[in-house]
C-alpha cells in the first residue's frame, strides 16, 4: 500500500520530497502525494488524513496526540519571516482589515504574539494567493504573507510594515519554526521516515538538476529567479537535522504561544522531534 504524504506545491517541499516521491529513495514504500496549502493540512491532520504531512509548527498543540514531529524535511531559518505588507503609508493596524493567509499558521501565531500589546485589528483568512492582489486591490488594509512573496511583494506596489522574522530572531535568538513534518502514530514508523526523508533531501543537494522539472512544474507562477532564491532560504541545515537550537525555536514559539492564551499547553516530550 502506497504512503499518503501532503506536502505544499512551494519549491522547498517539492525540492525535499522529489527523491522520495519518485522512488528514488532505496527501501521507501510508494507515495501517493497530495500538494495543498498549509492551511489545508493542517485542517486535514486533525482528521488523521495523511502518513507524512507537512503542517504549521503553530498547528502541532492540536495534532500531536496523533502524530510523531520528525526532525526533519521541515521549515527553520533566519532571514525567512513572515511580513505584514501594505500599500501607501499605512504605519498602524488599529481597526484595519488584515488578510491572513490560515487562523493556524505559524505566520497568524507570529502575529498575534507581536499585535498582544497592540490594538487589535480585524482579522480575515484569505487563501494565500490573493493576499498580495488583494491589498494592493484595497480589498484588505495589510496582509500577512510568507514564502516566496519575501522576494516579489514589490511587483505589487506594496512594503513592508514588519517583518516577523527580524523581530522573533531579536525576541528570541533563536531561528524562525516554519513548518513541520509529521508522521501518523500506528500509520508509519517515525524511525524509516526519518530515514527516508534525510535520504531524499540529501539526494536533492548532491543532484539539484534532478529536482528541476518537478519542482518547477509545480511552481507554475513563480520565475526562476524566485525558485532558486527560495530554496536556498527555507532548504537549510535545520531541513537535514532540527538539532538543539531547531528544537528550542519549537518549545520558545510553543511555549509562549500557550503563555500567552493563544495554544493549548503540550508536554514537553510531545512537542519533542523522535530522536529514538
Amino acid at each position: 500500500m502506497a504512503l499518503s504524504l501532503a506536502i505544499s506545491p512551494c519549491p522547498n517541499d517539492t525540492f525535499v520530497f522529489h527523491a522520495l516521491v519518485h522512488g528514488l529513495v532505496p527501501g521507501a514504500p510508494a507515495v501517493d502525494v497530495t500538494y495543498a496549502d498549509v492551511d489545508v493540512t493542517n485542517t486535514a491532520a486533525e482528521r488523521g488524513a495523511y502518513d507524512l504531512v507537512k503542517v504549521s509548527y503553530a498547528a502541532l498543540p492540536w495534532l500531536l496526540d496523533d502524530y510523531h514531529l520528525l526532525p526533519c524535511g521541515g521549515a527553520l531559518g533566519r532571514g525567512c519571516g513572515p511580513l505584514v505588507l501594505t500599500r501607501g503609508d499605512l504605519v498602524e493596524l488599529t481597526g484595519a482589515t488584515v488578510a491572513v493567509p490560515g487562523d493556524r499558521t505559524t505566520a497568524y501565531l507570529l502575529f498575534r504574539l507581536w499585535s498582544a500589546r497592540r490594538p487589535p485589528a480585524r482579522i480575515e483568512v484569505v487563501p494565500f494567493h490573493e493576499i498580495m492582489p488583494g491589498v494592493a486591490a484595497g480589498r484588505y488594509d495589510a496582509g500577512l504573507v510568507i514564502h516566496e512573496a519575501r522576494f516579489t511583494y514589490p511587483r505589487y506596489g506594496l512594503s513592508a510594515l514588519v517583518d516577523l522574522g527580524q523581530w522573533w530572531e531579536a525576541e528570541t535568538g533563536l531561528p524562525i519554526p516554519l513548518g513541520a513534518i509529521l508522521a501518523r502514530r500506528g500509520a508509519v514508523d517515525p524511525a524509516e521516515a526519518t530515514g527516508w526523508i534525510r535520504d531524499s533531501v540529501r539526494r536533492a543537494w548532491a543532484e539539484p538538476a534532478g529536482t528541476e522539472e518537478y519542482v518547477l512544474a509545480h511552481a507554475q507562477e513563480m520565475e526562476r529567479d524566485v525558485v532558486d532564491r527560495h530554496i536556498a532560504l527555507y532548504v537549510n541545515e535545520f531541513t537535514a537535522e532540527l538539532g538543539a537550537e531547531g528544537q528550542a525555536a519549537v518549545d520558545a514559539l510553543l511555549g509562549r504561544a500557550a503563555a500567552a492564551g493563544l495554544t493549548p499547553q503540550i508536554s514537553s516530550s510531545r512537542a519533542t522531534a523522535w530522536t529514538s
